[in-house]
């Protein structure tokens, strides 16, 4: 496509100076405007270079690249620490106009409607996978959404046990592909939480001892398809692969302070929501609607305001 722009403007500039009445401040414009796209052209193309260099060493990118960045005037004015962050989800009419069960399952409705970004859709892909985890019994430590870009591949903790699973969410469309790359890194994140948590004067060996007896196992969950490399990869590292698709699932967390006894219940906006452990056995739950949380005797979490 460039070669066949620059065929069209050599042709425009030799007819402007040779035409029976030569045009030379017009050809001079259009020499101009060439050597300004060749020069665009040029940078076009290192651009590309580092992506591709870039994707080689950050596999994940590829996840966020496509989500669109939209205007500021599109976000809504993020409440400050002591406002309610269902203002971002009811407008202030219906904040004031409603009780709080009602304004409370409105923005959890909303919420759960809204378009989401593949970056939230992401989030909430690791927030049902942490679901289906608590429901076996193990405490989940949410990773990746508490650490973010600091999340070193990790983004569920879970224990039960002895045991640990290392795991690693892709929500990916069915037209991708998960491939060796990503089994490689979170074998390699597994590695180092083994050497920096559980064994900090230990070697591989005694690494390769652990995941072989199970203690230890490393945790790929996608929506996606595993090429076939990925599944040799996997085979050999020991790696556990799983195919989940996400599905609706009740997202308040009904969750009883250690401390005080407190019945509490968080909304997935709620600054507290990742942090906060649902312990089945100590009587916490998942509730579907606000209702069903208040009539089991929780109330909303109130505002924190950091330590």
């Amino acid at each position: 496509m460039s070669d066949y722009e620059t065929v069209k403007e050599k042709a425009a500039i030799y007819y402007l100076q040779n035409k029976r009445r030569p045009a030379y401040s017009a050809a001079a414009t259009v020499a101009e405007i060439r050597r300004e796209r060749k020069k665009d052209f040029e940078q076009l193309y290192a651009y590309k270079w580092e992506l591709s260099y870039l994707h080689s060493l950050f596999p994940w990118i590829e996840e966020i690249e496509t989500d669109i960045v939209r205007p500021v005037d599109f976000y809504r004015e993020v409440p400050s620490s002591n406002e309610d962050h269902v203002l971002n989800w009811v407008s202030p009419e219906e904040y004031n106009r409603l009780n709080t069960k009602e304004r409370n399952q409105l923005a959890l409705d909303r919420y759960i409607k809204s378009k989401k970004s593949k970056w939230v859709i992401g989030r909430d892909y690791e927030r049902y996978i942490g679901y289906l985890y608590e429901k076996k019994g193990y405490k989940v430590k949410y990773f990746g959404i508490e650490e973010g870009l600091e999340d070193l591949g990790r983004d569920l903790i879970c224990f039960r046990g002895n045991d640990i699973h290392i795991v690693q969410c892709k929500c990916w469309s069915e037209k991708k592909e998960i491939h060796e790359k990503h089994i490689n890194q979170l074998f390699g994140t597994t590695v180092m939480y083994y050497l920096s948590e559980i064994n900090p004067h230990g070697n591989l060996s005694e690494f390769y001892n652990y995941i072989k007896e199970g203690r230890i196992i490393p945790v790929f969950v996608t929506t996606t398809k595993f090429s076939s490399t990925a599944r040799k990869f996997a085979n050999s590292l020991n790696v556990l692969l799983m195919t989940v698709p996400l599905e609706d699932y009740p997202m308040i967390k009904c969750n009883i302070n250690r401390n005080t006894g407190e019945r509490i219940y968080h909304l997935p906006f709620d600054q507290q929501y990742d942090k906060c452990i649902i312990n089945p056995a100590e009587g916490e739950f998942y509730a579907k609607t606000v209702k069903e949380a208040e009539e089991n005797g929780f109330r909303r979490a109130m505002r924190w305001h950091g330590n």
